[in-house]
């Protein structure tokens, strides 16, 4: 749990970065967010 809470904000924020860089990765990154929370939700 605390790995999960100290990775979310670097995660937010190398997608900030990315989004601000190549707006185009904005699907892919949103996607992959969704796709990564979904499954720790199910192993969870």
């Amino acid at each position: 749990m605390d790995l999960m809470v100290s990775l979310q904000p670097i995660a937010a924020l190398i997608a900030g970065i990315l989004i601000l860089v190549i707006p185009r990765l904005l699907n892919y990154i949103v996607a992959l967010y969704l796709i990564v929370i979904g499954v720790i939700g199910l192993i969870r």
